[in-house]
């Protein structure tokens, strides 16, 4: 049975974890609300910037058959696939869950050349030990974060596409739905679709004038599209593993209480036995000495 002291000990412990857990999750609440500031903000950016894409590359098809670069699908066996998690830890399942979705679509990829680009320092850790060639790994910018970041991964990637090293490119993701949901995602960055939902149903309908040219205007349009949907999937991570944290904080803070009570509890029971005992020995050694001054 624990004494009184172990159980002290175990009191004051978890009340140091208590405190640390709660000043986890008042950091991450305070960095979470920037980081949701901006990916609210960026979304209707990003989502009409795929949008007028859409409607770009449909009508793209009938100005003189030619077409850009990036979004020529290829039937080569060579996929990158770049697998987003954070820096640290003590975020539940946030960097488990994208780490599962990458390898279940890594195990079930047809290509037979398949390259890893990782972003966090979780995702290099998992696939270091894993047979998967990691060409290129990009770590502790988080706190930082920045738009030249997504344009130097963009780059990087649009880079290879053109210079014919890879034929796909595929983004794996937490997007950010709320504080205590993130829903890991793929979605392809390259070569780029033709747009998606309403977009593409819509785009045959629209026709736009050209002005300096098709060419220039895609020229422009589609390397700015690539680092925008990059920097987007960026902040969807950050803001995720934000919200994922906090959760998983103030989860362990309640845990936390809950356990003082439960040992206080303990500590109040042994320490009314360790009384209840001593008095008994007490009225014993006094009814003994009564006992024996009678005799």
């Amino acid at each position: 049975m624990a004494t009184l002291r172990d159980i002290q000990r175990r009191i004051r412990s978890v009340q140091s974890t208590q405190k640390i857990t709660r000043a986890m999750k008042l950091v991450a609440a305070a960095k979470l609300r920037r980081a949701q500031e901006r990916i609210v903000a960026a979304r209707p950016y990003a989502n009409k910037m795929g949008e007028l894409l859409g409607h770009l590359v449909a009508g793209r098809e009938g100005v003189d058959g030619a077409r850009h670069p990036l979004l020529e699908p290829r039937e080569g066996p060579r996929r990158q696939i770049v697998v987003i998690t954070a820096d640290k830890g003590l975020a539940g399942a946030f960097n488990a869950n994208v780490l599962r979705r990458a390898l279940e679509f890594i195990r079930a990829s047809n290509a037979q050349e398949v390259t890893l680009v990782v972003v966090g320092r979780k995702a290099r850790d998992f696939y270091r030990r894993r047979p998967w060639k990691i060409k290129r790994d990009m770590l502790g910018f988080w706190d930082r974060l920045a738009y030249s970041h997504a344009c130097e991964l963009a780059d990087y990637f649009m880079a290879q596409y053109l210079d014919n090293e890879v034929d796909e490119v595929h983004l794996l993701y937490n997007e950010f739905r709320s504080v205590a949901v993130q829903r890991p995602v793929r979605q392809q960055l390259l070569p780029i679709g033709q747009g998606e939902g309403e977009a593409g149903a819509e785009a045959e309908a629209v026709e736009y004038e050209y002005e300096p040219g098709p060419e220039a205007i895609l020229g422009d349009l589609l390397p700015r599209h690539v680092r925008m949907q990059v920097y987007r999937a960026l902040m969807e991570s950050l803001a995720g593993e934000y919200g994922a944290r906090m959760t998983a904080m103030e989860a362990a803070t309640k845990n936390a209480k809950e356990m003082i009570e439960v040992l206080t509890i303990q500590y109040n029971k042994a320490r009314q036995e360790k009384i209840t005992k001593e008095l008994l020995d007490i009225v014993g050694g006094a009814e003994a000495l009564k006992q024996g001054a009678e005799a």
